[in-house]
């Protein structure tokens, strides 16, 4: 059975695992660097509990992968939906490029460029999803607060921690 043939549940199914697999490929890098580099810097003010990050990913992913699964199973085939899932593919590889770079390099700055550009990238991505299945695109609108959030977190690290 070709992918495009499967139900939308198997789809929704396979694209949580997968973008769960993928965003937590993340961790292995993050959890070596908490104890050490990230407890040495200063944080910025209402910085979350390190234990937050972790389900508020995890449920984030899993709407991302829903969202995705929509536009794919229910948009007609056309070059807007095709340019629609190619900008979820750019946000979520800036998503997966942000870690190694904010806890991999320890560069907070040139971090904050990735964030910024992800931002970008998912108010991108809602608007083109909103064009092809709308509930796809309100699945899309957690992720983009919780980035908008994240992006003043990684600013606050790197202004006080220059």
């Amino acid at each position: 059975m070709s992918p495009s043939r499967l139900p939308l549940w198997l789809k929704a199914v396979l694209a949580i695992i997968l973008i769960e697999i993928l965003g937590g490929l993340g961790a292995a890098i993050t959890s070596s660097q908490i104890p050490d580099w990230y407890a040495t810097l200063t944080k910025p003010p209402g910085t979350p509990p390190n234990a937050v990050f972790g389900p508020v990913w995890i449920t984030l992913y899993a709407m991302m992968a829903v969202a995705f699964v929509l536009v794919w199973h229910h948009a007609p085939s056309s070059p807007s939906k095709t340019q629609a899932l190619q900008w979820f593919a750019i946000q979520l590889s800036l998503n997966l490029a942000w870690t190694p770079v904010f806890f991999g390099m320890h560069r907070l700055f040139l971090a904050l460029i990735v964030i910024l550009a992800l931002w970008i990238a998912i108010a991108t991505t809602i608007l083109h999803f909103r064009k092809q299945v709308p509930l796809a695109s309100l699945l899309l609108l957690p992720y983009l607060a919780w980035v908008s959030y994240a992006t003043y977190l990684n600013a606050g690290y790197w202004w006080l921690n220059r």
